[in-house]
């Protein structure tokens, strides 16, 4: 029960990242790149996908949805933040905190599904390519991915309804850059046992059989490569499941080190910059990934830039 002395919450405080103004304005100079680059990566590959008919197919579909999260996600904290670093606002009212949480909810599951599709999807290409095309027919993709974010929006509804039956006092102070689900659930005066529940149990319903469909999968693909007669057929598979491991490996690697690894309170500074990394720069690199290691994407850019110069003259 909360105390007599203390009143419901209407805005929480965010913490910075440092009070020095030479250090702030670097900081937003270097949020501010990182997120122009995250919409224009995204967006861009997004664009590709669609306008290269190289790129019809399942991977790419799943690819461009991820894209789409990204792009998404990458709206959702970043420009809170860079106001925060350039004007110091560090206030954030309650029901801006819960929008955070739902959406923020939604497309983090969204993506460790869609991860997992994707991760399906090579093990199908790679390890089974005559029945490929049976397998993942486009009603099948269709259902995976309607499946995913179905689920994600499962997780951001069950997150935030968790969150709703929290009391917490108007001196609330969350230590990071956005509302942390975990973080707030601590500052809570009131009963958490329920969203406990809530976040525990989205927590292992999502995490954990998307990322054994990952492991899995590659555990798969990996016995199968050495069998593949082409040297070509092996550079593609190695070639593409580096581009989507990279990727997982960002992303789960820095969930886990901030919600999985324990640690006392004087040791959580690194939290921020976790955060960071699965928050802002994973949506930034991934279209970059692709791009970079993928010889199908760069083909894809090559063709369109020549169709565009053709046209031009």
């Amino acid at each position: 029960m909360p105390g007599s002395n203390c009143t419901q919450a209407t805005e929480f405080s965010l913490a910075g990242f440092t009070e020095d103004p030479a250090t702030q304005v670097t900081l937003f100079l270097l949020f501010l790149l990182i997120y122009l680059v995250t919409i224009l990566g995204n967006l861009g590959m997004i664009t590709l996908i669609r306008a290269s008919a190289l790129l019809h197919s399942p991977m790419y579909y799943f690819l461009g949805n991820l894209a789409f999260v990204n792009l998404c996600t990458s709206t959702i904290i970043p420009p809170r933040m860079l106001a925060g670093v350039l004007l110091g606002k560090k206030g954030i009212t309650y029901a801006g905190c819960m929008a955070q949480i739902f959406t923020f909810g939604l497309f983090v599951a969204a993506e460790c599904f869609l991860l997992a599709a994707m991760a399906y999807d090579r093990y199908v290409a790679i390890c089974h390519p005559l029945l490929y095309p049976l397998v993942m027919s486009p009603e099948r993709c269709s259902r995976l991915l309607t499946g995913s974010y179905l689920l994600g929006l499962t997780n951001g509804m069950g997150q935030a309804i968790g969150m709703s039956s929290l009391f917490f006092c108007s001196s609330s102070a969350i230590d990071l850059f956005f509302c942390d689900i975990s973080m707030l659930i601590s500052l809570s005066s009131s009963d958490t046992t329920l969203s406990l529940v809530i976040l525990r149990t989205s927590s292992s319903l999502i995490g954990v059989p998307s990322l054994l469909v990952v492991l899995v999968s590659y555990g798969a693909i990996i016995s199968t490569i050495p069998s593949i007669s082409s040297a070509e057929g092996k550079r593609k598979a190695l070639s593409t499941c580096a581009s989507h491991l990279t990727t997982v490996s960002t992303f789960y690697g820095a969930l886990i080190f901030m919600y999985l690894i324990p640690r006392s309170d004087t040791s959580r500074g690194g939290d921020k910059w976790a955060a960071v990394l699965y928050t802002v720069v994973t949506p930034m690199l991934n279209p970059w990934i692709y791009s970079l290691r993928n010889q199908e994407v760069k083909e894809a850019w090559r063709r369109l830039r020549n169709n565009k110069m053709s046209l031009d003259v």
